[in-house]
């Protein structure tokens, strides 16, 4: 996946922050300033980027199931940061370049960020509603081996919360090994509101999976996917999916350049192949 501060205050009541006691309390203070801290430097958001915000109710919706350990609401934190820093970059719609134009419309853009690097956005529009979209890419994202070559696994190590979870991804070689096999931790957070999805994610250490043989650890992030029903086409989704990724190692920047961008075409292709063979079932 947010001015913030009120926003963010108004979802956390004074009720709920009386009650928490210790660690709850001083961790809700330190996210909810962090947080203001992140958005007071944003440019106006378009629409839905402010419903996303408006609607968010991260720790009066968490803190109130169960207490979570400082490591978890570290966790927590990273999965929101991850978020805010990604939907500033894509409320940013300068300096935006073409990479990659395909005949049916799909599109990957690309910028530099002083702070970030090169960073990737894919803009397509799928054949399928968005709750069908998001289902498959949420709720079975540890499938996504079996329909994306590009990704040999995704597994889930924790589940934090509702919406809170670290994965290990294993990304298959390119074609011909022009980039090696590589592996990733993240954190990953879901929001939805509205009409409007948000899966945002970064790198991050995970005690219980440590570098693995045969394989480079990466790191990406912030990234996100967004997801969107088409306007007066609710069986459509737009889909955004802005892409942050150091592949680590010596890499030449033209080669980096075009495998992620393809990475993301081929992406929106499978898709769109697994969604059409799971709707004629």
């Amino acid at each position: 996946m947010l001015p913030a501060t009120s926003k963010l205050c108004a979802a956390i009541s004074y009720r709920h922050l009386r009650n928490m006691t210790g660690l709850r309390r001083q961790a809700a203070v330190t996210i909810s300033q962090e947080l203001s801290k992140l958005a007071c430097h944003s440019p106006g958001p378009g629409a839905w980027i402010t419903q996303v915000r408006r609607r968010s109710s991260l720790l009066s919706s968490r803190l109130e199931e169960k207490p979570f350990s400082e490591m978890e609401m570290s966790y927590i934190k990273q999965g929101e940061e991850a978020l805010q820093k990604s939907l500033r970059i894509l409320e940013d719609l300068d300096d935006w370049k073409t990479e990659t134009e395909v005949r049916n419309g799909d599109k990957v853009l690309s910028k530099v960020l002083p702070d970030v690097g090169k960073v990737f956005r894919l803009e397509v529009v799928v054949e399928q509603p968005l709750d069908t979209v998001y289902s498959e890419l949420v709720d079975r994202m540890e499938q996504m081996g079996d329909w994306n070559p590009n990704v040999q696994e995704v597994k889930i190590l924790q589940k934090i919360g509702k919406d809170t979870v670290i994965t290990h991804e294993k990304a298959a070689a390119a074609p011909g090994n022009i980039v090696g096999p590589r592996d990733f931790v993240s954190v990953r957070c879901a929001r939805r509101r509205g009409s409007t999805c948000v899966l945002a994610g970064m790198a991050t250490k995970y005690g219980a999976m440590p570098e693995q043989e045969g394989f480079v650890r990466a790191e990406n992030g912030p990234t996100c996917m967004i997801l969107r029903p088409l306007p007066g086409r609710p069986s459509q989704t737009r889909l955004t999916w802005l892409l942050s990724i150091d592949l680590k190692g010596w890499l030449p920047k033209t080669i980096i350049n075009q495998v992620l961008s393809q990475t993301q075409v081929d992406f929106a292709n499978h898709l769109r192949k697994r969604l059409a063979r799971a709707a004629s079932r």
